[in-house]
C-alpha cells in the first residue's frame, strides 16, 4: 500500500538578490510504501531535505503534488512526525515535558498524557532522565528526546533529516540500532535522510539516490532484509560500491553550476 507519494513534483526557492529562482527539485516522482524504511541518499543540495519538508507540509512544490494517504498535503499535521537535525528541543521544559507536549488529543488528562510521554521515553530508554533540562544531556541524549517526542504524535509517517549527522561515529551507530528496533516494534514507515551509504545500508529496506542539484531520483535498490547486517559480505559490499560509484558518477554530471536559475515571474 502507498502511504506517500510525489507525483512529477518540481520546486524552485526564489533568489531575490539575483532576481530569479533556484530550482531545488525537478520532475521527482516517488513512491513510499506502508511500513517501510527508505534512505535518501546524495551529495549535499540534490534536494533531500526539500523532499522531506515537502512531504512534512512545510513547503509546497512548485509544479506536480505531494500526496498522503491518498490526499494532498496542504499544511503540516500530526500523522507525519519529523526529527531535525538540531534537536529542536524547548530548553526551558524538562524532557518529560517536552514530550508531553507532543501528545495528542485524548480525553486522558494530563496524568494520561504524562504516562504517554513516559512510554516513549522508555522506547528511547531516557525514562531515568524525565526531569532533565535538555542542556543538561549529551547531543545523542537530546537526539532522542526528539525522538520521543515525533513518536509521541504516533504520526503514520516518521521523516527523519539527517537526525545523527552531527554525532560521533560510536554514538550515531548507537541511535541507528535505536531507531531500527523502533522501526521493527512500532510498525511506522520511515524516510530518513542521510549522507552516510554505510547508515543507509545498515537502516534502509530500499535506498534513493538523488541526483546533484536540481535533485532527481536518479536510481534506486532494495536491500535485503535481514538484521543485523554484515558490512563485510559480499553483497553489502558490492551494493555499496554501486552507491559509491552512482554518487560519484551523479556529482560529475552535475558540473560546475550548482541548479540553474530561471525567472521569478516563471515560479
Amino acid at each position: 500500500m502507498i502511504i506517500a507519494e510525489l507525483r512529477n513534483v518540481s520546486k524552485a526557492f526564489t533568489d531575490n538578490r539575483h532576481g530569479k529562482g533556484v530550482v531545488a527539485l525537478n520532475d521527482v516522482s516517488l513512491r513510499i510504501e506502508e511500513g517501510e524504511f527508505l534512505c535518501l541518499i546524495g551529495s549535499s543540495g540534490c534536494g533531500k531535505s526539500t523532499t522531506l519538508n515537502l512531504l512534512a507540509g512545510f513547503e509546497r512544490p512548485t509544479q506536480g503534488e505531494v500526496l498522503f494517504q491518498g490526499e494532498k498535503v496542504q499544511a503540516p499535521s500530526p500523522r507525519r512526525g519529523v526529527v531535525f537535525q538540531e534537536y529542536s528541543l524547548f530548553p526551558w521544559m524538562d524532557v518529560l515535558r517536552n514530550v508531553m507536549f507532543s501528545v495528542q488529543g485524548g480525553d486522558d488528562g494530563r496524568e494520561g498524557k504524562r504516562e504517554k510521554a513516559m512510554d516513549n521515553l522508555r522506547l528511547v530508554g531516557l525514562e531515568a532522565y524525565a526531569n532533565s533540562r535538555p542542556n543538561d544531556l549529551s547531543g545523542g541524549m537530546r537526539q532522542r528526546v526528539a525522538i520521543a517526542r515525533a513518536l509521541a504524535m504516533d504520526p503514520d509517517l516518521l521523516l527523519m533529516d539527517e537526525p545523527f549527522g552531527s554525532l560521533d561515529e560510536r554514538t550515531r551507530g548507537k541511535l541507528d540500532n535505536e531507531v531500527l528496533n523502533i522501526w521493527k516494534r512500532e510498525g511506522k514507515t520511515v524516510v530518513f535522510v542521510t549522507h552516510n551509504i554505510d547508515e543507509a545500508l545498515a537502516l534502509g529496506t530500499r535506498v534513493v539516490l538523488m541526483s546533484a542539484s536540481p535533485g532527481r531520483v536518479s536510481r534506486e535498490w532494495s536491500i535485503p532484509q535481514d538484521w543485523p547486517r554484515d558490512p563485510s559480505s559480499p553483497e553489502m559490499i558490492r551494493l555499496k560500491r554501486e552507491m559509491v560509484d552512482e554518487l560519484q558518477a551523479c556529482s560529475c554530471a552535475a558540473g560546475a553550476p550548482s541548479s540553474p536559475l530561471i525567472p521569478i515571474t516563471e515560479i
